[in-house]
């Protein structure tokens, strides 16, 4: 009969038997979601190390950044001549200007020789300072004291003689003897030629400026 309950042998009602879908894997679950945990760790990490110790981008040097965009809050050039045996030497047309960002000291093609001061505050730029872009920007040794001038090192037989112009003042080139690591560079069309001798060239080559700096 319809609805009749079925009985076992013993009397008692049979429960009905519940049919269960197909058994899932555990052992892949399990391992798929260890490695999710992993690659999330892993992750985190990564980001964290690289926001609290970055290790890409060009250095600071001596506390003027490599920044992306030119600055105009302070903006104003300097010329630099090397004299080497009595020849002119030329200062890499890219000193300071890297694919992705401006040092606050550069050089720009059009400009040969020219040192463009752009920074976003006011400070005191020395011509160590350059140097010092100019080896972090090209990434070669490039030091300035008396004895070595960039690629160029003093034998006991030359010596350094440098002068400066500041051409605004209508003196013309004038005699420097201290560092010229400390040579400031200012903001009146300064000329600063440091000349590795013998020979001396006095007075040493005029410096023109291109129109519009």
């Amino acid at each position: 009969m319809r609805g009749a309950k079925v009985k076992s042998k013993s009397g008692r009602p049979l429960r009905p038997k519940v049919k269960s879908g197909p058994e899932l894997p555990l052992l892949p679950i399990a391992v798929g979601g260890i490695l999710i945990v992993i690659a999330i760790v892993i992750a985190i990490m990564a980001f964290s190390k690289a926001h609290t110790n970055p290790t890409s981008g060009p250095p600071t040097v001596a506390g003027i950044p490599c920044d992306q965009l030119e600055h105009t809050q302070t903006h104003y050039h300097a010329a630099l001549q090397i004299i080497f045996e009595g020849h002119q030497v030329g200062i890499p047309s890219d000193v300071g200007r890297l694919s992705t960002c401006f040092y606050w000291l550069h050089v720009h093609p059009e400009a040969p020789g020219v040192i463009h001061i752009e920074s976003p505050k006011s400070r005191v730029f020395t011509l160590g300072e350059f140097f010092k872009v100019w080896a972090a920007s090209k990434k070669t040794p490039e030091p300035l004291d008396q004895t070595h001038v960039s690629v160029f090192t003093l034998t006991a037989d030359q010596k350094l003689v440098i002068y400066i112009d500041h051409q605004n003042d209508k003196k013309g080139p004038q005699l420097y003897t201290g560092d010229p690591a400390a040579i400031v560079l200012t903001n009146d069309h300064e000329v600063i030629t440091i000349e590795i001798t013998p020979p001396t060239v006095s007075p040493p080559p005029t410096f023109t400026f291109p129109s519009g700096l």
